[in-house]
């Protein structure tokens, strides 16, 4: 095999860029303490012994929630405070302060107390005893601090306000500041509408085993693989790179769970060779993070998003994967046809096609897909839970890893030397073995972020319901809307958006569905659509200015302006913020309804298609040549047409776009205007 052959499947990153250095900047699940030597190693046998529990709790245990739960959360407080500093940027290597041992120890011991004397909190109900009132309030305090640390600010602003407002609605009642205390602590603390509702049960379910999962199948070489193989698919064609960067984000993406990780990972190969291709900086960045963001929409995964939706929507997994495929199509031909245009435009090519990989030689490690294939199999068929289907999962991505470690040395391939089959089977246990400890460190630790924001997005929930401001705000918006039910979604899609910032995935969408998808279902639009709705514009906020973590990480790979890298993410985006109105509307675009048949699904999808490509063709101003405001504009106006549903908006949309390419055309073939914007 060839030396190319060889490196087809894990090449090397062209980058010089420190990433730990972005990841730290831009994402706060890596903006961690410095640990080395002995210090290191204990930490990192303390979060794979925390996977390891998390696999067998969620197993094999059969105690109580209140039990369970409160458990969970207090290892999650001692991990946290073990892995985050108090303030960003903290580079003191080997260093814990002794408030920070304190703050760590206090928070951990209030969940600790709650699991040990549940049974008696539980009997107690809401006549709780001055010890329980100051535990939860520890508890509460100490998971607010490590959220600011782990997550970030925006999900905690939130959640404190509305905290204070449930302290005053339930003071309005004239109760003495005590007992006002007492009922609040005991609803978001020691009972299942708070601190562990259903955000954390599920998370603590489901979520932990599918990110440990993600991280043993990261460490098989997948992420290489969808890369090489995006490169066969797409590499040749005009703007090759670009459009390799789409499909692997898109692959990669759906497994990750974050916007910014998967961004900083797959940005590290294709944003420099996007900018060698000749695409400028800003939008090679803006291109991996609207398609590395676009990875937590990709079914079947969606960032483990999708077994979250099918725990509050009530729905089989198997439903929610496949309502999600016409909507995740959408968005991704969007970038794809934006990306071609702008290659069009820019007159570039694609990278040789004796320089990509054959598909004899993907065909040779196709095996490292398996894993991900047992588990959609398995959670699709319903022959075993989730839970137990992430599990064997992990196991199938242990064993293939182990055979594709042993080809490795057995062939003397990636740049390992070639050996006996004896010494290939050892040295590939021995890998083996570091890697799945590795695996379940990563596993552990990424589940931090994710287990804070989820036992946030309870206390919000909490908040929400004990105060009775959900129905507030419905009525609210409701009547803010009163017959105009597109005002409505406005107001929830810059609702979504701003409570989207910097959460990660899982934890996002558990925050939509307990605050804004709602006020969707109140204004009569059905609870599917109302779910993928609000999911779509909270995961959106990663790529929409002024905080889009995902496309400013994009931007420091490109070296570039991270506001117009921003602002570039948008508009190749701009199918998210089109589509779920689409299926707002049109509940054909998401399978649902009495009318779903091939032919009427099919038409909703062409149509949707068709008005994509006349805005995302308006955006980039080039279509043959170079596209003069005015047609612009119908572009535009036509795409909008085609998005609406009815026969007469599809044929007016569809003869103003048609007409506009023909025209683009004809003025091209005349020479009328320049070949580059």
């Amino acid at each position: 095999m060839s030396k190319k052959d060889k490196n087809q499947v894990n090449p090397v990153p062209e980058t010089e860029n420190n990433l730990d250095e972005i990841m730290r900047k831009y994402d706060r699940e890596s903006n961690t303490r410095i640990w080395k030597g002995t210090p290191a190693l204990v930490i990192k046998i303390l979060a794979a012994v925390f996977s390891l529990y998390c696999i067998y709790m969620t197993l094999f245990s059969t105690a109580m929630p209140e039990v369970r739960l409160p458990l969970f959360v207090g290892f999650i407080m001692i991990l946290g405070f073990l892995n985050f500093p108090m303030k960003k940027g903290y580079m003191k290597v080997n260093s814990m302060p002794w408030y920070d041992i304190i703050i760590m120890l206090a928070g951990a011991s209030a969940f600790f107390y709650f699991a040990f004397n549940a049974q008696a909190l539980i009997q107690r109900q809401n006549r709780i005893n001055n010890l329980d009132i100051i535990m939860g309030v520890i508890g509460i305090l100490v998971l607010m601090e490590l959220c600011r640390r782990a997550v970030g600010i925006p999900i905690l602003c939130v959640a404190g306000a509305l905290l204070i407002y449930a302290f005053i609605k339930q003071a309005s009642y004239g109760g003495e500041f005590r007992i006002v205390l007492r009922s609040v602590i005991h609803t978001l603390f020691y009972t299942t509408n708070g601190v562990i509702g259903t955000p954390i049960s599920v998370c603590y379910s489901y979520i932990i085993l599918f990110i440990i999962f993600g991280a043993f199948l990261e460490r098989t070489g997948i992420a290489n693989y969808f890369i090489s193989f995006a490169n066969r698919i797409a590499g040749w064609s005009s703007g090759g790179p670009a459009k390799v960067a789409v499909i692997s984000s898109a692959l990669c993406g759906m497994v990750s769970g974050s916007s910014v990780g998967n961004t900083v990972t797959t940005g590290s190969f294709t944003i420099p060779m996007m900018k060698k291709t000749g695409y400028k900086p800003e939008f090679a960045g803006a291109v991996e993070a609207a398609a590395s963001t676009g990875g937590q929409i990709m079914p079947p995964i969606m960032g483990a998003a999708a077994f979250l939706m099918a725990e509050y929507m009530n729905i089989p997994y198997a439903q929610v994967a496949l309502k999600a495929i016409l909507p995740a199509f959408l968005y991704f031909a969007g970038i794809f046809i934006a990306v071609h245009l702008e290659a069009k435009k820019l007159n570039l090519k694609g990278i040789p096609k004796h320089e990509l990989p054959t598909w004899r030689f993907l065909g040779q490690f196709c095996y490292l897909i398996l894993p991900l294939v047992m588990l959609v199999v398995l959670v699709s068929s319903g022959t075993r839970t989730m839970n137990y289907s992430a599990a064997l999962a992990i196991l199938a991505a242990i064993i293939i890893g182990f055979i594709h470690f042993f080809h490795d040395h057995a062939t003397g391939q990636e740049g390992e030397e070639k050996v006996s089959v004896d010494q290939a089977l050892v040295l590939a246990g021995k890998k083996t073995f570091f890697n799945s400890v590795d695996a379940l460190e990563a596993g552990g630790k990424s589940g931090i972020s994710v287990a804070v924001a989820c036992g946030m997005a309870g206390i919000i929930a909490g908040c929400i319901t004990s105060t009775g401001l959900a129905s507030t705000l419905i009525n609210a918006i409701v009547n803010l809307a009163k017959d105009t039910t597109i005002i409505g979604l406005v107001l929830t899609m810059l609702c979504c958006i701003v409570l989207g910032m910097g959460v990660p995935t899982t934890a996002n969408y558990c925050i939509m569905a307990a605050t804004t998808a709602p006020i969707l279902i109140q204004l009569g639009f059905p609870a599917v659509a109302a779910h993928f709705f609000v999911f779509y514009f909270g995961i959106v906020a990663d790529i929409t200015p002024p905080v889009a973590l995902a496309a400013y990480a994009g931007s420091a790979i490109a070296k570039s302006n991270p506001m117009k890298t921003g602002i570039n993410a948008t508009k190749l985006a701009i199918a998210a913020f089109v589509v779920p109105y689409i299926f707002a509307y049109n509940e054909l675009m998401l399978f649902e309804g009495d009318n779903v048949t091939f032919l009427t699904v099919a038409q909703t999808a062409i149509t949707a298609l068709i008005g994509l490509f006349g805005i995302a063709a308006a955006l980039n101003g080039f279509l043959f040549t170079k596209i003069n405001p005015l047609f612009r504009l119908l572009l535009i106006a036509g795409g909008v047409c085609m998005m609406i549903p009815g026969a007469l908006t599809d044929i007016i949309g569809l003869g103003v776009i048609a007409a506009v390419c023909v025209l683009q055309f004809l003025m091209k073939k005349n020479g009328k205007t320049p070949a580059v914007a």
